[in-house]
């Protein structure tokens, strides 16, 4: 039986549009109401997802920065990971053949270059926006992660020129088909879930997690119950092909499954 429920939040608990179902509200304050914990495992930036569960009115953990942060239910800091300055240095003043667009994330908040109201609509159910500022002379220090956003052929290339460079000194991952992320070393939801499933006293074994990118593929292989979403990147399905495929996110799959758990869990599940 989970006692710790994880999810990932863009393309699986969030539907296409970014928003909230009510279904899956509702799936998610049944299993509240059963004393399973809620955790919240995302690369959204934690300023943002104190809005999210404060607004939706749900007590959960917070990973945020794909686990470079864990909060409290009370907001409290459990535990932090940053780039070294070093990569920081590397990567904002390095020269990268790529026409991705650089965003670089703090405590202070998620920052870039240049004005990119498109990206915003992905953040209108939190209000949530970024910060215009000269990159360059940020200083290294205290940067929990960096993000390119573009065309996913140009950040297959980019991947390759951050590992030549830093691949032995962080952590380069896809977030989404179009987002590359570079994270301090060891930094990953898995390696963060280990770290609140331990302060809870639980082990991953008793832990459930759904996820759909690449940067859910550690919490996912290391839980006791990994859900893998329909509309899963396919490098994620090719790296985990033992684990149950559910259903799209467009369909609320996530409050799909935990509804037949929680009425029937002695029949097999198929997708809705």
């Amino acid at each position: 039986m989970a006692r710790l429920a994880a999810f990932d939040m863009d393309g699986t608990l969030l539907m296409p549009d970014h928003r909230l179902g009510d279904q899956t509200l509702a799936a998610l304050r049944r299993l509240h109401e059963r004393e399973i914990t809620l955790a919240f495992a995302t690369g959204r930036h934690a300023l943002e997802m104190q809005r999210v569960v404060q607004h939706i009115g749900l007590d959960a953990f917070l990973i945020t920065g794909n686990g470079t942060r864990i909060h409290s239910i009370e907001g409290e800091l459990l535990h932090r990971q940053d780039l070294s300055p070093q990569v920081v240095e590397r990567v904002l003043h390095g020269r990268w053949e790529t026409d991705a667009s650089l965003h670089v994330f703090n405590d202070s908040g998620w920052l870039t270059d240049k004005p990119m109201p498109e990206a915003l609509q992905a953040h209108l159910f939190s209000d949530f926006s970024y910060q215009i500022t000269d990159l360059k002379r940020l200083p290294a220090c205290d940067v929990a992660k960096i993000s390119f956003v573009g065309d996913h052929d140009d950040l297959c290339r980019l991947q390759q020129q951050l590992d030549e460079q830093i691949g032995a000194q962080a952590h380069i991952c896809f977030a989404a088909m179009d987002c590359l992320e570079v994270l301090p070393v060891g930094c990953n939801k898995g390696a963060a879930l280990e770290v609140l499933s331990a302060s809870l006293g639980l082990t991953l074994q008793e832990c459930m997690a759904f996820g759909d990118a690449m940067n859910d593929r550690e919490m996912l292989e290391s839980v006791g119950y990994g859900m893998i979403m329909g509309n899963a990147m396919p490098q994620l399905r090719a790296a985990l092909p033992h684990l149950p495929v559910i259903g799209h996110c467009r369909n609320q799959a996530v409050s799909h499954f935990l509804t037949h758990w929680l009425d029937t869990p002695h029949l097999p599940y198929s997708p809705e």
